[in-house]
C-alpha cells in the first residue's frame, strides 16, 4: 500500500481542481508502457534490489483527449484487458495515468505496467475478496484493508474523524480502495483521474493517477534500476513487495 510503514494508501474522497489542461495532440501508448515519441519506459529496468527484464515494445496505440481528460484508445484498452485478464476500467485507468504523468513529469518515465503491477498486488485490480470493478472504476463492495493497529507487520495508525468516515473504524486507520491508500497519504496525493471533480480513493481512475504521481515523487526516474526500485519500495517498505510487483509488471507485457 502507499504510505507509511508496511501499509497501503487510500482514503477520503474530496473535491479538487480539474486536471492539468492537456494538449489535444494524440499520444501513442505501447504494450510495454512506452509513450511513443517521448521515450517513456513502462516496465521496471534490470538490476538494483530486484532484477527485472524489460519487456519488448508492442504496437503503438492512439490516445485521445476530451477537455481536461485524456482517454487511452478503446481498442488498446480492450486488447490490454484481454491480454492481461484485468477489467477494462482498470486498463483504462492505468493507461490514462501513465499518459497524464508522462506529460506532467516527462523525466519520471512511469509506465502503465508498473502502475498495473501495484494494482494487481494491492487488490487484484479492484476485485479483492470477490469485489467487482464497475464501469465507473469503483469496486463493489468497497475494498477496505485490515486495521492498522500495529499487529501482523502493520504500523499502528490511529483513526481520525476524517478517516473513520471512509472505513467505519473509530479506533484504527485502514487502507482503502483498489490501490490501498491510507487516509493521511490520500490527503496529500489524492487526484481526480477521470475529471469528475472529485478525488476518490475508491475510484481506480483517481487512485491510479495518485499512484503514478506518488511513484514519481522527489524527481525519481523509473527508467533507472535504482529509481524504479526506490519508487516501488516507497509504496510499501518491503523487498518482497518490490519483487512481487516486478513480476506482476513484467507479466503485463508478455
Amino acid at each position: 500500500m502507499a504510505g507509511t510503514g508496511r501499509t497501503t494508501a487510500l482514503t477520503a474522497a474530496f473535491v479538487v481542481g480539474p486536471l492539468l489542461a492537456l494538449s489535444t495532440a494524440a499520444v501513442a501508448l505501447d504494450r510495454d508502457g512506452t509513450v511513443t515519441g517521448s521515450g517513456v519506459v513502462g516496465t521496471p529496468p534490470e538490476g538494483a534490489r530486484v532484477v527485472v527484464s524489460r519487456a519488448p515494445s508492442g504496437t503503438p496505440v492512439r490516445a485521445t483527449t476530451a477537455g481536461t481528460s485524456v482517454e487511452p484508445d478503446p481498442a488498446w484498452v480492450a486488447r490490454t484487458a484481454h491480454a492481461t485478464g484485468m477489467p477494462r476500467p482498470a486498463a483504462r485507468a492505468y493507461g490514462r495515468a501513465s499518459i497524464v504523468v508522462s506529460r506532467e513529469q516527462p523525466g519520471c518515465h512511469v509506465g502503465w505496467p508498473t502502475i498495473a503491477g501495484i494494482g494487481s498486488v494491492e487488490s487484484d485490480h479492484g476485485r479483492h475478496d470477490g469485489a467487482r470493478l464497475r464501469a465507473d472504476g469503483r469496486p463493489w463492495p468497497r475494498i477496505v484493508g485490515p486495521a492498522l493497529d500495529g499487529t501482523n507487520g502493520t504500523e499502528a495508525i490511529p483513526a481520525s474523524a476524517d478517516s473513520e468516515f471512509f472505513h467505519g473504524d473509530d479506533d484504527w486507520d485502514h487502507a482503502v480502495g483498489p490501490m490501498q491508500f491510507i487516509p493521511s497519504t490520500w490527503r496529500t496525493w489524492g487526484a481526480d483521474g477521470d475529471g469528475d471533480g472529485r478525488a476518490d480513493p475508491n475510484d481506480i481512475d483517481d487512485a491510479a493517477l495518485a499512484t503514478a504521481r506518488y511513484l514519481c515523487a522527489d524527481g525519481r526516474d523509473l527508467s533507472t534500476d535504482s529509481g524504479w526500485t526506490d519508487a516501488v519500495f516507497s509504496y510499501n517498505h518491503s523487498d518482497d513487495y518490490v519483487a512481487l510487483v516486478s513480476r506482476r509488471a513484467r507479466a503485463m507485457t508478455r
